[in-house]
């Protein structure tokens, strides 16, 4: 599945099963509840912390997946094709960091 195919399957999904997009404000509280979910299930798994017993049957692919449906909602509402502002940010992100990384020190 293409970005593309991501964003029309989701608009899709939304006008036939979700009714309507929620508006941009709750869609972004929605995003901002479910970056939170990703960042507790990495604090247990990757991080110090421990999982409690009604964690243990978390999926952080499901986690990620719910991110990336709300931030897909989001642009289908904003009118942002997701290819064309991912394939722009790498553009940017080359040039400016051309030789940023090969010199931080940090990452030898």
């Amino acid at each position: 599945m293409t970005i593309n195919d991501a964003q029309e399957t989701v608009d899709h999904w939304i006008k036939t099963t979700g009714i309507r997009y929620f508006n941009e404000l709750t869609n972004t509280a929605i995003l901002m509840e479910e970056v939170g979910e990703v960042a507790r299930i990495m604090a247990r798994k990757y991080g110090e912390q421990s999982f409690k017993k009604s964690d243990e049957d978390v999926n952080l692919a499901d986690e990620m997946a719910d991110v990336m449906f709300v931030l897909i909602c989001l642009a289908n509402q904003t009118g942002i094709n997701l290819t064309e502002a991912l394939e722009k940010n790498l553009v940017k992100k080359s040039i400016r960091d051309a030789d940023r990384h090969k010199n931080n020190e940090k990452l030898k």
